[in-house]
């Protein structure tokens, strides 16, 4: 049996509320000013490599093993580099083993899927688990429809023949070149062609042809689809395909777009994810996407689906939303406003390639040195321990802290230096089992840390070398929440 033996999602704290966005513009485009909802919004430190890194954790959770994961698929049409494995500075976040097989996927809507199919047949060879990753922090121009309609988000599926929760059935693809928008090299914005044509032409003539191709390799009637999944930005045109290829209409799936909005790429995989949170035995799921043809996949939940639980799921990043109603937060934090930074905000942040290389598995994956002489834990790891006045050599042992928990020591909020969202929160942070960073922190509110409070690591931009085009990559702490049900 091939299929999905685990999956994730994220999506990011910040909902941009779309009422806001619509009235700041309401001088410009009236027509949007009455728009409800939120959409997810990535904070300024997010991209689609921290996303797809926290998709990965919630789907494979804390783990000091993950020696399964022999390969990475990272999908997305807005990856940070054009010439550098943005697989690898995951794989390297999740401490994965230097010889598995890293690869980025792109160009097209449904490259999430396309990835899907690829780890499928990979999978099958018996080479061990793949894992695949989809995420996308696309731009808008302001005053766009799509600036409204987008969110940001990622998910996660890990693929193998062991414990399968949701067994691969069939799929269909089509290939063509039907143009409903394009992004130029170099280029941020998509262009877009006209809707009617788009869902006419489009949608609505090629992705049946692609569902049907897959419900005849699965050997699966159409009418037996118990979760038919189509992301789309235009209203109701799931429930259309659905009607049109003979699928039960309360077998459509909610598409999030109230609340999350259409994230891309990842859509698909991220609803699908969403489904297996509360799939039963024997349900039939149909996942298909539109981008430079179709694509479609079907899968029946097994046995195994009660036996896996992600560490958060997707239903919990969507509870813990908060609204967020500064319209300029946005744009900045989009690269779409510039800010005044003043002369404390002019660092040059060249960074040293030779020392992120020889310092890569401590600032990567937060793995510091734990002495086998006397247990203490070391940030970062090094061939010395001084403990107790004496100092041993070559005694430690790497020691990973991302996933331990962890409380404030000593803590600082100041807006005396440039910052892109301030006050600047940081502080020291002590490990369970030993070990202290001062490091930044993320994700919070004025008022919401004190010395004490329990925190988690996350994945975040530590800062951007403007100049060179260059991201570099750490870890930040976030206040651990408990998810509000009547959060956005």
């Amino acid at each position: 049996m091939i299929g999905i033996t685990g999956y994730g999602g994220y999506v990011p704290r910040l909902r941009l509320s779309r009422q806001s966005a619509g009235q700041a513009n309401a001088w410009y485009a009236p027509q949007f000013a009455g728009r409800k909802g939120t959409r997810a919004m990535a904070n300024w430190d997010e991209d689609s490599i921290t996303m797809a890194v926290a998709a990965a954790r919630d789907c494979l959770g804390p783990a000091e093993d993950r020696s399964h994961v022999r390969a990475v698929f990272l999908a997305s049409d807005t990856l940070p580099f054009t010439e550098r494995l943005n697989a690898g500075v995951v794989a390297g976040a999740l401490t994965l083993d230097e010889d598995v097989e890293a690869l980025d996927m792109g160009g097209s809507q449904r490259a999430a899927l396309s990835a899907l199919t690829q780890a499928l047949a990979r999978a099958r060879t018996g080479s061990g688990n793949v894992l695949v990753l989809a995420a996308d922090n696309r731009r808008t121009r302001a005053a766009s429809a799509q600036e409204l309609e987008y969110g940001d988000a990622a998910a996660a599926v890990l693929v193998g023949q062991d414990r399968v929760i949701a067994e691969y059935l069939g799929a269909g693809t089509l290939s063509v070149d039907f143009v409903d928008h394009f992004r130029a090299a170099g280029e941020d914005v998509d262009y877009h062609w006209e809707e009617r044509w788009v869902r006419d032409e489009g949608i609505g003539k090629l992705v049946p042809r692609a569902i049907a191709a897959a419900l005849e390799q699965s050997g699966v009637r159409a009418s037996q689809i118990d979760h038919f999944i189509f992301p789309s930005a235009f209203a109701k045109m799931d429930a259309q395909l659905a009607k049109a290829c003979g699928i039960r209409a309360e077998a459509v799936v909610d598409t999030l777009a109230d609340g999350v909005g259409d994230s891309g790429l990842p859509h698909g995989m991220l609803l699908l994810t969403h489904v297996l949170e509360r799939a039963r035995p024997g349900d039939h799921i149909l996942l298909a996407q539109f981008g430079s043809g179709a694509q479609a996949l079907v899968f029946r939940v097994t046995d195994a689906i009660g036996s896996f639980k992600p560490a958060r799921g997707v239903s919990h990043w969507i509870a813990r939303g908060a609204e967020e109603r500064n319209y300029t937060k946005f744009l900045a934090f989009k690269g779409q406003l510039a800010l005044e930074r003043g002369m404390r905000g002019e660092q040059d942040k060249k960074t040293a390639l030779s020392t992120a290389w020889r310092h890569r598995t401590a600032l990567l994956g937060l793995v510091a040195g734990k002495c086998e002489v006397t247990g203490s834990v070391h940030y970062p790891p090094s061939r010395l321990s001084y403990d107790q006045g004496e100092p041993l050599q070559d005694t430690q042992k790497p020691h990973k802290l991302a996933d331990r928990a962890a409380r404030v020591l000593s803590w600082s909020a100041e807006y005396l230096s440039y910052h892109p969202a301030p006050p600047h929160h940081y502080g020291q942070i002590d490990f369970e089992d030993g070990g202290r960073i001062l490091m930044d922190f993320t994700d919070l509110d004025v008022g919401e840390v004190d010395s004490g409070t329990a925190m988690e690591m996350v994945f975040r931009i530590k800062d951007i070398d403007e100049r060179r085009g260059f991201t570099r990559y750490f870890w930040k702490a976030t206040p651990v929440r408990v998810a509000s049900p009547t959060s956005p």
